[in-house]
Protein backbone atom coordinates (compact mmCIF):
# COMPACT_ATOMS: atom_id res chain seq x y z
CA UNK A 1 0.00 0.00 0.00
CA UNK A 2 1.37 3.72 -1.15
CA UNK A 3 0.86 5.51 1.48
CA UNK A 4 1.12 8.51 -1.39
CA UNK A 5 -1.60 7.29 -3.07
CA UNK A 6 -3.64 6.97 0.11
CA UNK A 7 -2.95 10.85 0.68
CA UNK A 8 -4.08 11.68 -3.09
CA UNK A 9 -7.20 9.43 -2.68
CA UNK A 10 -8.30 10.99 -0.12
CA UNK A 11 -7.59 14.47 -1.25
CA UNK A 12 -10.01 13.68 -3.72
CA UNK A 13 -12.81 12.19 -1.62
CA UNK A 14 -12.36 15.25 0.46
CA UNK A 15 -13.32 17.13 -2.34
CA UNK A 16 -16.40 14.94 -3.13
CA UNK A 17 -15.06 12.39 -5.48
CA UNK A 18 -17.22 9.26 -4.47
CA UNK A 19 -14.93 6.47 -6.65
CA UNK A 20 -12.30 8.06 -4.82
CA UNK A 21 -13.93 7.34 -1.20
CA UNK A 22 -14.74 4.18 -2.63
CA UNK A 23 -10.93 2.83 -3.57
CA UNK A 24 -10.12 4.08 0.29
CA UNK A 25 -13.47 1.61 1.37
CA UNK A 26 -11.78 -1.62 -0.30
CA UNK A 27 -8.45 -0.73 0.53
CA UNK A 28 -9.59 -0.34 4.00
CA UNK A 29 -12.45 -2.68 4.90
CA UNK A 30 -10.58 -5.95 6.09
CA UNK A 31 -8.62 -3.65 8.80
CA UNK A 32 -11.79 -2.12 9.95
CA UNK A 33 -13.81 -5.18 10.02
CA UNK A 34 -10.86 -6.93 11.94
CA UNK A 35 -10.80 -4.13 14.46
CA UNK A 36 -14.52 -4.66 14.57
CA UNK A 37 -14.55 -7.87 15.64
CA UNK A 38 -12.10 -7.88 18.16
CA UNK A 39 -14.01 -5.28 19.63
CA UNK A 40 -17.66 -6.39 19.45
CA UNK A 41 -16.80 -10.19 18.70
CA UNK A 42 -19.99 -11.24 16.43
CA UNK A 43 -19.30 -11.12 13.02
CA UNK A 44 -22.77 -10.30 11.82
CA UNK A 45 -22.20 -6.93 14.09
CA UNK A 46 -18.84 -6.19 12.98
CA UNK A 47 -20.21 -6.28 9.24
CA UNK A 48 -22.81 -3.91 10.16
CA UNK A 49 -20.22 -1.60 12.34
CA UNK A 50 -17.66 -1.59 9.77
CA UNK A 51 -20.66 -0.40 7.24
CA UNK A 52 -21.18 2.65 10.02
CA UNK A 53 -17.66 3.50 10.42
CA UNK A 54 -17.26 4.34 6.70
CA UNK A 55 -20.60 5.44 6.29
CA UNK A 56 -19.24 8.32 9.27
CA UNK A 57 -15.83 8.39 8.30
CA UNK A 58 -17.59 9.60 4.69
CA UNK A 59 -19.45 12.50 6.55
CA UNK A 60 -16.67 13.76 8.29
CA UNK A 61 -13.61 13.29 6.07
CA UNK A 62 -13.80 17.30 4.96
CA UNK A 63 -12.77 17.65 8.64
CA UNK A 64 -9.41 14.89 8.08
CA UNK A 65 -6.45 17.56 7.92
CA UNK A 66 -3.80 15.84 6.90
CA UNK A 67 -4.62 13.28 4.64
CA UNK A 68 -1.19 10.71 5.63
CA UNK A 69 -3.55 10.44 8.99
CA UNK A 70 -6.21 8.57 7.06
CA UNK A 71 -5.72 4.38 8.82
CA UNK A 72 -5.09 6.02 12.49
CA UNK A 73 -8.42 8.97 11.93
CA UNK A 74 -9.97 5.28 10.86
CA UNK A 75 -8.92 3.08 13.53
CA UNK A 76 -10.16 5.91 16.31
CA UNK A 77 -13.70 6.16 14.58
CA UNK A 78 -13.56 2.30 14.40
CA UNK A 79 -12.78 2.55 17.92
CA UNK A 80 -14.96 4.68 19.49
CA UNK A 81 -18.12 3.63 17.69
CA UNK A 82 -17.35 0.01 18.71
CA UNK A 83 -17.56 1.73 22.47
CA UNK A 84 -21.09 3.24 21.78
CA UNK A 85 -22.13 0.47 20.58
CA UNK A 86 -21.05 -1.83 23.12
CA UNK A 87 -21.94 0.79 25.97
CA UNK A 88 -25.74 1.19 23.91
CA UNK A 89 -26.67 -2.75 23.74
CA UNK A 90 -25.79 -3.60 27.29
CA UNK A 91 -25.11 -7.14 28.74
CA UNK A 92 -24.80 -9.78 26.42
CA UNK A 93 -27.95 -12.68 26.86
CA UNK A 94 -27.06 -14.93 24.25
CA UNK A 95 -24.84 -17.32 22.71
CA UNK A 96 -24.06 -18.43 19.04
CA UNK A 97 -26.14 -22.20 19.14
CA UNK A 98 -22.70 -23.93 18.63
CA UNK A 99 -21.32 -22.83 21.65
CA UNK A 100 -24.49 -24.70 23.75
CA UNK A 101 -24.65 -27.88 21.69
CA UNK A 102 -21.48 -28.78 23.64
CA UNK A 103 -22.63 -28.28 27.35
CA UNK A 104 -24.45 -30.81 29.12
CA UNK A 105 -27.52 -29.83 30.45
CA UNK A 106 -28.71 -29.84 34.07
CA UNK A 107 -32.02 -30.71 35.19
CA UNK A 108 -33.43 -30.21 38.78
CA UNK A 109 -34.83 -32.80 41.01
CA UNK A 110 -38.56 -31.99 42.26
CA UNK A 111 -36.91 -31.47 45.26
CA UNK A 112 -34.83 -29.04 44.05
CA UNK A 113 -37.14 -27.56 41.95
CA UNK A 114 -39.32 -26.99 45.31
CA UNK A 115 -36.92 -25.38 46.99
CA UNK A 116 -35.99 -22.98 43.96
CA UNK A 117 -39.70 -21.92 43.97
CA UNK A 118 -39.93 -21.27 47.46
CA UNK A 119 -36.44 -19.45 47.87
CA UNK A 120 -37.76 -17.00 45.18
CA UNK A 121 -40.72 -16.55 46.81
CA UNK A 122 -39.41 -15.46 49.67
CA UNK A 123 -36.67 -13.31 48.02
CA UNK A 124 -40.02 -11.47 46.14
CA UNK A 125 -41.82 -11.57 49.74
CA UNK A 126 -38.36 -9.82 51.27
CA UNK A 127 -38.25 -7.14 48.00
CA UNK A 128 -41.74 -6.25 48.69
CA UNK A 129 -41.18 -5.19 51.87
CA UNK A 130 -38.04 -2.92 51.02
CA UNK A 131 -38.53 0.71 50.21
CA UNK A 132 -39.65 1.83 46.61
CA UNK A 133 -36.31 3.19 45.88
CA UNK A 134 -34.51 0.17 47.28
CA UNK A 135 -37.01 -2.25 45.22
CA UNK A 136 -36.58 -0.56 41.92
CA UNK A 137 -33.17 0.04 42.17
CA UNK A 138 -32.44 -4.22 42.76
CA UNK A 139 -35.27 -5.34 40.49
CA UNK A 140 -33.60 -3.14 37.43
CA UNK A 141 -30.40 -4.44 38.36
CA UNK A 142 -30.46 -8.01 39.18
CA UNK A 143 -33.74 -9.02 37.69
CA UNK A 144 -34.14 -7.00 34.57
CA UNK A 145 -30.44 -6.71 33.44
CA UNK A 146 -29.36 -2.93 33.90
CA UNK A 147 -26.59 -1.44 33.54
CA UNK A 148 -25.04 0.81 35.72
CA UNK A 149 -25.03 3.32 32.95
CA UNK A 150 -28.94 2.64 32.52
CA UNK A 151 -29.82 2.96 36.16
CA UNK A 152 -27.87 6.08 36.00
CA UNK A 153 -29.93 7.45 33.43
CA UNK A 154 -33.57 6.52 34.52
CA UNK A 155 -32.52 7.08 38.71
CA UNK A 156 -31.35 10.46 37.45
CA UNK A 157 -28.01 10.06 39.54
CA UNK A 158 -23.93 9.69 38.90
CA UNK A 159 -23.05 5.98 38.78
CA UNK A 160 -21.16 6.28 42.04
CA UNK A 161 -24.26 6.85 43.76
CA UNK A 162 -25.97 3.90 42.20
CA UNK A 163 -23.48 1.97 43.30
CA UNK A 164 -23.89 3.56 46.47
CA UNK A 165 -27.34 2.38 46.58
CA UNK A 166 -27.06 -1.14 45.74
CA UNK A 167 -24.93 -1.94 48.41
CA UNK A 168 -26.76 -0.45 51.11
CA UNK A 169 -29.99 -1.51 49.07
CA UNK A 170 -28.54 -5.45 49.03
CA UNK A 171 -27.61 -5.11 52.89
CA UNK A 172 -31.33 -3.94 53.72
CA UNK A 173 -32.46 -6.79 51.30
CA UNK A 174 -30.51 -9.28 53.60
CA UNK A 175 -31.57 -8.22 56.83
CA UNK A 176 -35.09 -8.13 55.90
CA UNK A 177 -34.48 -12.24 55.03
CA UNK A 178 -32.75 -12.50 58.23
CA UNK A 179 -35.78 -11.12 60.75
CA UNK A 180 -38.32 -13.26 58.13
CA UNK A 181 -36.30 -16.13 58.60
CA UNK A 182 -33.82 -16.38 62.12
CA UNK A 183 -32.18 -19.69 61.14
CA UNK A 184 -30.72 -18.38 57.91
CA UNK A 185 -29.15 -15.37 60.26
CA UNK A 186 -27.56 -18.57 62.61
CA UNK A 187 -26.79 -20.33 59.04
CA UNK A 188 -24.90 -16.98 57.69
CA UNK A 189 -23.43 -16.69 60.81
CA UNK A 190 -21.68 -20.57 60.60
CA UNK A 191 -21.16 -19.79 56.97
CA UNK A 192 -18.90 -16.71 58.23
CA UNK A 193 -17.17 -18.23 60.95
CA UNK A 194 -15.98 -21.91 58.89
CA UNK A 195 -14.52 -19.40 56.52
Amino acid sequence: MDWTDIAILVDRAKAGDRLAYGELVERFQGGVYAMALAKVRNPAEAQELAQEVFVHAMRKIVQLRDPRCFAGWLRQITARMAINRLTRRGPMCGTEPGVLEGIAGHERTPVQEVEANESKAELHAALKELKPDDRAALEAFYLRGRSLKQLSREFEAPIGTIKRRLHVARHRLKAVMEDRDPKRDRETKADHLAM
